[in-house]
């Protein structure tokens, strides 16, 4: 029991580490080559924050758990709406500073997590399972999803253009930059994977359910470097980031992730509830109403309260329910 513990510490220790130096080497390249961070954020730390996920759900897959494998995207975008961006607009409000983000990247996270809840849901054709046909239609919303970033990127710089290395006098090593992120996403990947191993066996010491471990413990575990990525990005000014880093994730975790796996095999939801979908979805559109609302176009400390409050009155629901 020691050992698990000072191993679980080590993993966080290590993934807060790991969100640092990612955080640093990604922020430089966009400075570098004067891409938006939002776009950093989107695509590259978010797809890296997202390796955990997509372990564990492909191996899952694999190996036929398929209740793990949807359980940990579904729990990680919960938790990755309502604690992450919750806990980042405690540190530091989050301004959306992008009309890209309001009207274009979180109406598609809506849509993928609806889409998601229809594919399990009695009304689609292969009901309360995520069959290898669905898969693809994830991917092609991936790919659509890739192809507005890339081909919109130019728009989004004009939006918020970042200031040149010339002007700033800051001379960025791109090598470094780069050493950083590939040294920063290994830590976080390493250290997740010790921190979700950690959790999970302190939580089978604890007899808590296999659902619940999934929905919880490994979500709340695989979703840590983004936790730690957007608090630290928060931290430091770059909230277009943290902003960014939560909604390509969420992307990322439905139509990559959860394609690619269905695609290998396919994954019935078993006891993950559709209130546990609903509850993904609705957190969404929460988010996004909190974006749009009001002239300032700001995550502030008081709705990021309640993002928190609203996640922890989930979790207590859910243990309660187990």
């Amino acid at each position: 029991m020691i050992i698990t513990i000072i191993l679980f510490i080590f993993g966080t220790l290590l993934v807060l580490k790991g969100a640092d130096w990612l955080t640093d080497g990604a922020s430089g390249i966009a400075r570098k080559f004067n891409v938006s961070t939002l776009i950093i954020g989107l695509t590259i730390v978010a797809f890296g924050t997202s390796m955990p996920e997509f372990v564990v759900s492909t191996i899952a897959s694999i190996e036929g758990k398929a209740e793990m494998s949807i359980g940990n995207v579904v729990g990680s975008n919960i938790f990755n709406t309502l604690a992450i961006m919750g806990c980042t607009a405690l540190v530091c409000p989050v301004i959306c500073k992008k009309e890209s983000v309001l009207y274009r990247y979180m109406p598609l996270n809506i849509l993928a997590s609806s889409l998601l809840l229809f594919f399990i849901s009695d009304f689609s054709f292969e009901g309360n399972e995520l069959n290898w046909e669905e898969g693809i239609v994830l991917l092609i919303f991936f790919t659509v999803f890739l192809w507005l970033t890339i081909s919109k990127r130019e728009e989004d710089h004009n939006d918020n253009p970042q200031k040149s290395p010339i002007n700033n006098k800051e001379e960025i090593n791109i090598f470094k930059m780069i050493i950083l992120v590939i040294v920063g996403l290994g830590a976080l990947i390493y250290g997740g994977k010790i921190l979700v191993n950690g959790a999970t066996d302190i939580a089978k010491m604890l007899g808590v359910s296999d659902s619940v471990i999934a929905l919880t413990i490994v979500a709340a575990g695989t979703s840590f470097p983004e936790l730690a990525t957007s608090m630290i990005a928060a931290k430091k000014g770059d909230t277009d980031m943290a902003l960014g880093n939560v909604v390509g994730s969420n992307l990322f975790n439905i139509l990559f992730i959860l394609g690619v796996a269905s695609v290998i095999n396919p994954l019935p939801i078993g006891t993950i509830t559709s209130i546990d979908f609903t509850t993904m979805l609705c957190s969404c559109i929460i988010l996004w109403l909190f974006t749009i609302i009001g002239k300032q176009k700001i995550i502030n400390r008081i709705e990021g309260s309640f993002l928190v409050l609203c996640m922890i009155g989930y979790y207590v629901w859910l243990i309660h329910n187990s």
